[in-house]
């Protein structure tokens, strides 16, 4: 069960990081800091759900669990990429150039725990998101 709860989480952030999006253009242009409630609270999150896959680091795990830190995938694929933390994620993506099929199941998260988290991973370990992830945007992605 433990394998299964890394896998998905795996895949969650997996499809974040592949699925291009053009939400980036309607977006307001909230920046998120460090000091942001939303970082903050997103960082519990991760440090609850998603650090046994996607490690401390942001590195996840090579030819298991996509990395997160520097990911071209949740960079360009914001839509996707908060899809799979609140759907579950399976089958192949390709972050940084290297291929993940792994399973990453639904983590149970409320829209505000999405939002939050996807706050504080694209804007950690290197990523910079100038657009903040709204719990609006989080609730109109559909399965």
């Amino acid at each position: 069960m433990k394998n299964i709860k890394i896998t998905l989480l795996l895949l969650t952030i997996l499809l974040i990081t592949a699925c291009k999006s053009d939400t980036k253009n309607t977006m307001t242009s909230k920046s998120v800091s460090a000091e942001s409630k939303t970082y903050n609270a997103g960082k519990k999150v991760y440090l609850d759900n998603c650090i046994s896959c996607h490690l401390p680091s942001g590195k996840g795990v090579p030819k298991a669990f996509p990395p997160l830190a520097n990911s071209d995938f949740l960079e360009n694929n914001r839509e996707a990429s908060i899809h799979a933390i609140k759907y579950g994620l399976s089958g192949e993506i390709i972050v940084n150039g290297e291929r993940y099929n792994s399973v990453m199941a639904p983590l149970g998260l409320t829209d505000k725990e999405i939002a939050d988290v996807m706050n504080y991973i694209t804007n950690s370990w290197g990523n910079t998101n100038d657009n903040e992830i709204s719990v609006e945007e989080v609730s109109k992605i559909q399965q």
